[in-house]
């Protein structure tokens, strides 16, 4: 599974790497998260505004800042996906 960041290094997007880190270290899964800074790559997901979160290949999130606890509902949710 993999959680990715997208954003071009702005103070908004090292928020959102933040959050995203401390929805992982809670979920307790292994989850590998990477930080997405070239505008080509982030294009590639269709998204329009930054911060922008993809979990598992789906953008959750664009142009805002979602707090930790709705990034570990995603994950899990992915989680239980890719088991089913």
């Amino acid at each position: 599974m993999k959680v990715k960041v997208l954003g071009t290094g702005c103070p908004k997007c090292k928020k959102l790497y933040a959050e995203a880190e401390k929805a992982i270290a809670s979920s307790g899964q292994a989850v590998e998260l990477e930080k997405v800074e070239k505008i080509e790559d982030i294009m590639k997901h269709g998204v329009m505004m930054t911060p922008a979160l993809v979990v598992d290949g789906e953008v959750k999130a664009s142009g805002r800042i979602p707090a930790a606890p709705e990034i570990v509902t995603w994950i899990m949710n992915a989680l239980s996906k890719e088991k089913a």
